[in-house]
């Protein structure tokens, strides 16, 4: 079997299959951020990826794809079910995100949990050559760099988180917390978005572990008696700036913009919401303050727009049913309230779009609401500002997403406080160029030097720092070693 020198783990392989009309079948590479990031890494290092092919019962041999190592992992339809819909989505995304849905605990989700995540941990140390890296990702796997340690101690492993980690005082409801922070710390560098998260992490790990922790990183005890350091800090991830710079530049995306105003009846501003249909991104927060400002007269249907894109998602949780009902009967009372012969209040789109569309999108709005209640980052915040290349638009950001710590010249927004939004919002439509300007150039400026090729060259630095730290304590193991208490004096 082939080994490679750098093996990502995700829950995903970065391709999607797809079946032809006459039945054939192909691969497609997946749009994602993380594919973009890790594409020309992994082709430079001839790189391997582990991941499930995305359907449930298929066997597939790993195979090449445009110069990447794949290792298809098969996951059967009760497993998909209890790992994946259950205990990543039903227990760890609820908890993760301050429970803002009731996370549900559930001991067969998390027995099929450690099985699953135990098949990824052998496909990754099997692909791994000696002394390779390997580069965990999210919340799916949280277990696996333990399990790939104990397999495999020649490998420097690490693991990035991308969505929140919750304080102690929500996370330690987890039935299993031990176990998830144990195999956690099993990777040498453990990537967070924010600098809150990390410390969050940390604080759990001193309260149930008593394990010391410092800035420098946490200090895990081996099973031989020694000990390494496992850094744990916030490694914000990003877009790929230049991607979306190139598509706002180009002519037929620059007219579609103008055909989706004029589609709308040329209203004076146009606010858009763009997000997967998810309780954690504030559209219900959003859609009442607008509502309000509607009723209030504070904006007039003619002049004001509100173009609200909710891609579909995890369609087969209950608690992603009740809110696309609850959405849509929002939307249809609005816009029932509301419209007129030539305007809608509330464009509703569930629909997903591809990447040109988006660009489109973000060129035709004057203010991005971004207004989540919990967010990893919000890489949506990110895609518009790199697409405002005219230097105008408003972003209005929650101070609950990531991207809050990036992006302080935002309009901020505490989503909970609904008259506050409004007041944020109407502020946003009623801003002179001038201050656009200004503060969308100190928005651009970020993206533009913080892009996920940044992001992931500093994680792999550290990677490389861990791997030659932790060698150098290995060769000294008699200064480092704990000593057991009952040898101590």
């Amino acid at each position: 079997m082939t080994q490679a020198e750098l093996v990502v783990v995700a829950n995903r392989l970065p391709v999607d299959r797809v079946v032809g009309p006459e039945g054939e079948l192909s691969w497609r590479r997946s749009p994602g951020g993380l594919v973009t990031a890790l594409e020309p890494v992994m082709r430079r290092a001839d790189g391997a990826w582990v991941g499930w092919p995305g359907q449930a019962d298929i066997d597939v041999d790993p195979f090449e794809f445009e110069g990447t190592y794949l290792v298809p992992v098969r996951l059967s339809a009760e497993e998909v079910e209890l790992y994946y819909e259950g205990m990543s989505n039903d227990t760890f995304w609820p908890l993760y995100h301050d429970v803002i849905s009731e996370p549900r605990y559930r001991r067969v989700w998390w027995d099929a949990y450690v099985k699953v995540n135990r098949r990824f941990a052998e496909a990754a140390a099997a692909a791994a050559a000696p002394g390779a890296t390997v580069w965990v990702q999210d919340y799916q796997l949280q277990l696996v760099p333990q399990m790939l340690r104990e397999r495999r101690p020649d490998l420097t492993i690490g693991y990035f988180h991308h969505i929140p980690f919750p304080a102690y005082g929500l996370y330690s409801q987890l039935p299993w917390r031990r176990q998830v922070l144990e195999g956690l710390l099993g990777a040498d560098v453990i990537g967070f978005q924010r600098v809150a998260d990390a410390g969050n992490f940390a604080r759990a790990v001193r309260r149930q572990l008593r394990y010391p922790t410092k800035a420098s990183g946490i200090t895990v005890p081996n099973p031989d008696g020694t000990t390494r350091n496992a850094l744990a800090k916030a490694f914000p991830i990003s877009i790929d700036t230049a991607s979306y710079v190139e598509l706002a530049e180009r002519e037929d995306i620059r007219a579609r913009a103008q055909e989706i105003r004029e589609s709308l009846g040329n209203p004076k501003k146009i606010l858009l919401g763009v997000d997967r249909l998810d309780y954690t991104k504030g559209i219900r927060h959003r859609m009442k303050a607008f509502g309000e400002l509607l009723a209030d007269g504070r904006v007039d249907v003619e002049d004001v727009t509100l173009v609200q894109v909710a891609s579909p998602s995890r369609e087969r949780v209950d608690a992603y049913m009740q809110l696309r009902d609850e959405i849509e009967l929002t939307v249809g009372r609005i816009n029932g309230d509301h419209d007129t012969m030539g305007h809608t209040a509330i464009r509703y789109l569930h629909q997903a779009y591809p990447r040109e569309e988006m660009v489109a999108l973000f060129l035709a709005a004057d203010v991005m609401l971004v207004t989540a209640l919990r967010d990893g980052m919000n890489l949506v915040a990110k895609e518009y500002v790199a697409s405002r290349i005219d230097n105008r638009g408003v972003l209005v950001l929650s101070e609950f997403a990531g991207a809050a710590d990036e992006l302080p010249s935002a309009v901020r927004i505490n989503p909970h406080d609904i008259d506050g939004m409004k007041d944020a919002i109407m502020r946003a439509i009623e801003m002179p160029a001038a201050e656009q300007g200004r503060r969308m150039r100190a928005l651009r400026k970020k993206v533009r030097e913080n892009d996920v090729a940044t992001w992931s060259q500093s994680f792999l630095r550290a990677m490389d720092h861990a791997q030659t730290l932790n060698h150098a304590k290995s060769v000294n193991t008699g200064t480092i070693r704990i000593i057991p208490s009952e040898e101590q004096p």
